[in-house]
């Protein structure tokens, strides 16, 4: 295989964006050839543009069931995107799934443990912001140790405004039964998995979560959570799709030394000495260690993520390169996502790994409750908003 011929599973708003990334040019051997959605209107607004240049279909299935197709990405609903993943492995397809990896862990266990039964197929997750250099470099900041032991994390992420209209666009949109979570599972997937790519995962978590508040949807449009780590560090997630003008900085503390990644861009705090043995051996009464602040030589992009992510997977298919996104990790930040959502509902601490069962068994009660939308479906521009 010389160039991997793509299908796109679902051409709403970020369908229609990787179809844009696709078509643009610059991904290298790739090619689309086929687009799929169940909703007629959207299949003949690329008819109208694109003629008969690509296969349309409006089941997945049959286009699953296309030779042609090497791989897929799947745009759709978050529910379905485990659904389908497993489908596209079983009928032999390269799968590259859109954030989140599913609703709840459980699905994306069945996702994980299907892949593993194809180890010729390539699964992996549009986490773009992973391919970021900054967040690539904090994490090799946490990693060798450049902070000390990690102390206290913090990321304040409100920069997602969301209008009503917006959640209008959709019947789908912001319900339980359609979409099964609001901010933390249609905007701060990449944050929760940042969050813990670079930081690990937390021993607990207690949360609050607000539904419906300031928008007239189910799901949480505000969020503040706390958690703790296995080592006493702790940490602090504050989001919201309601706040304008919004706030994203993330801070990372550690016995010596802190970053902070704010403004697209990484400043970073180091002592001399690591705190807890400056505490040790320091006899003065008031004093602190000393600091220094170092440049580190790295720019933020956060414009090519997807382009970058998708070529990695084009890479791994054709000459084994590493994934950057695996689906095998699709399971923590939405681990931490259901945790939040858990704690907030029975309000109280819900240990990691979180009780599938009682996590399904409490969004199912939502879902029995979840009313349809009547409202008209709306393919919006989504220019700067991934």
């Amino acid at each position: 295989m010389k160039t991997v011929k793509i299908g796109i599973v679902g051409v709403g708003n970020i369908g229609s964006f990787h179809m844009r990334n696709v078509l643009g040019g610059e991904l290298q051997q790739a090619e689309l050839v086929a687009l799929c959605d169940t909703n007629p209107a959207k299949l003949q607004r690329v008819a109208d543009e694109y003629g008969d240049r690509f296969k349309l279909y409006d089941q997945v299935d049959s286009l699953l069931q296309d030779p042609e197709v090497d791989a897929i990405i799947i745009a759709t609903p978050h529910y379905d995107h485990p659904v389908i993943a497993i489908e596209g492995l079983k009928a032999g397809k390269h799968v590259l799934v859109e954030k989140p990896a599913g609703v709840y862990t459980k699905k994306v266990r069945e996702m994980i443990e299907e892949s593993e039964k194809h180890p010729e197929l390539t699964l992996s997750l549009v986490y773009n912001q992973r391919m970021n250099p900054t967040y690539q470099k904090a994490k090799e900041l946490v990693a060798s140790g450049q902070i000390g032991e990690l102390r206290r994390t913090n990321w304040i992420i409100t920069n997602w405004y969301r209008s009503q209209s917006y959640y209008n666009s959709g019947g789908w949109r912001a319900t339980w039964k359609g979409e099964g979570g609001g901010v933390l599972l249609n905007q701060d997937p990449h944050q929760l998995d940042l969050w813990q790519w670079i930081c690990g995962m937390p021993a607990r978590i207690f949360a609050f979560g607000y539904y419906g508040k300031r928008r007239e949807v189910e799901v949480e449009t505000e969020v503040t959570a706390y958690c703790e780590y296995e080592n006493g560090a702790t940490g602090v997630f504050v989001t919201t799709t309601t706040e304008t003008p919004g706030t994203n900085r993330f801070e990372i503390v550690g016995s010596q030394g802190k970053i902070v990644i704010e403004e697209e861009q990484l400043k970073f705090w180091r002592t001399v000495m690591d705190e807890k043995e400056w505490n040790e051996t320091y006899t003065g009464g008031f004093g602190e260690p000393e600091v220094w602040e170092i440049k580190i030589p790295v720019e933020f992009d956060g414009n090519t993520g997807h382009l970058k992510v998708t070529q990695n997977f084009i890479n791994n298919i054709l000459f084994g390169e590493k994934l950057m996104a695996p689906a095998t990790d699709g399971i923590y930040g939405l681990s931490i996502s259901n945790a939040i959502h858990l704690s907030s509902w029975q309000h109280r601490w819900v240990e990691l790994p979180i009780d599938e069962d009682l996590f399904l068994e409490e969004l199912n009660q939502r879902i029995e409750g979840s009313q349809d939308k009547a409202v008209e479906e709306k393919v919006l521009n989504t220019e700067n908003t991934y």
